[in-house]
């Protein structure tokens, strides 16, 4: 691998420009261009990194040559390019949600698969000092084995995009890959959701989960709440052995053993600015991304874990129209 990485970026949106300032910050990085579809949202960004901007993919690839492609798009707008880039054999850093079908979802992991090829997704939330502090906790025995699990998610959101199912696949992902992370792998899901707010999608919903240990779980997502609201992300664990406990991602992280009052409790500093912005879990992510592709080993956030989110949202989708229980 060369000195610096030549990362390419596909998108000039919200993520995109997340995904930008996090590359161009990053000395061992070359950032070679920013591909968009609108040319004053994309000068406008490039222009903002202070890089080159491209209208014509095929341009900045052929010109730029990049080690990595990253693409920022909607779940509904990637496939297209996901398949055109792994297709060329380019190794590839994608958000989430992987894309929105899931036979197409299935193609493109087949895709890099057969080619071998590097292909990572930006799950977020895992990467956050919480989630590994829990992480590791859950993996040294602290917890136990899982009883259930709880997973709050309420949010303001969206509408740019129309679709029908588009909080749990484009939003609720995250949730659905980090439970798994935490708790291992879901058997089966029942679904109930509502779309009483008007928006022409349902953005509440519940399921009920049966964790494949033997456990049982509870979700809950909603975009008909506000970002500013008091605990807006939760997530609680309960095992045989103890409790954790994750607010907002990056707020506090508690973990207690049974049979004890007291509780270890993590809480970032008013300046540790690295802990406590969500922002920085994409930062975090980029990191490991780029120290494996650097030794030439598999991402640490693989794109199947991006399919698997998908398929449990799907079983979820055909629990709530068919009001059955469905196995995973």
């Amino acid at each position: 691998m060369k000195q610096k990485i030549k990362v390419g970026i596909v998108g000039a949106g919200g993520w995109g420009f997340q995904h930008a300032r996090a590359f161009t910050a990053r000395k061992d990085v070359e950032v070679i261009g920013i591909f968009g579809r609108s040319e004053e949202r994309t000068k406008k960004r490039a222009e903002e990194f202070q890089v080159p901007y491209y209208l014509d993919l095929d341009e900045m690839l052929d010109q730029g040559k990049p080690d990595l492609v990253d693409v920022c798009l909607p779940g509904q707008n990637t496939y297209e390019i996901l398949h055109e880039l792994l297709e060329a054999g380019y190794p590839v850093m994608t958000e989430k949600p992987l894309t929105y079908d899931l036979e197409k979802g299935k193609e493109l992991i087949r895709l890099a698969e057969d080619k071998n090829l590097f292909f990572a997704i930006d799950f977020n939330h895992s990467c956050s000092k919480a989630v590994q502090m829990a992480k590791k906790d859950i993996e040294a025995g602290k917890l136990g084995e899982v009883i259930f699990a709880e997973w709050h998610f309420a949010q303001s959101g969206s509408f740019e995009i129309a679709h029908p199912y588009m909080d749990i696949i484009e939003a609720q992902c995250h949730g659905l890959d980090l439970i798994e992370y935490l708790c291992g792998p879901i058997s089966s899901v029942s679904a109930d959701m509502t779309d009483m707010t008007g928006k022409d999608s349902y953005t509440t919903f519940s399921l009920s989960l049966r964790f494949k240990a033997g456990g049982v779980g509870t979700f809950l997502g909603s975009f008909d709440a506000e970002d500013a609201y008091d605990c807006v992300q939760e997530l609680r664990i309960n095992g045989t052995a103890g409790n954790i406990t994750i607010t907002d991602n990056t707020r506090e992280y508690i973990c207690q053993e049974r049979g004890q009052e007291t509780a270890c409790v993590w809480k970032p500093g008013i300046f540790d600015d690295e802990n406590s912005s969500f922002g920085k879990n994409l930062d975090r992510n980029i990191d490991q991304t780029l120290r494996a592709l650097r030794n030439g080993e598999m991402p640490p956030i693989r794109a199947e874990r991006g399919l698997r989110a998908l398929e449990v949202a799907w079983a979820a989708i055909e629990a709530f129209e068919k009001g059955i229980r469905v196995e995973i």
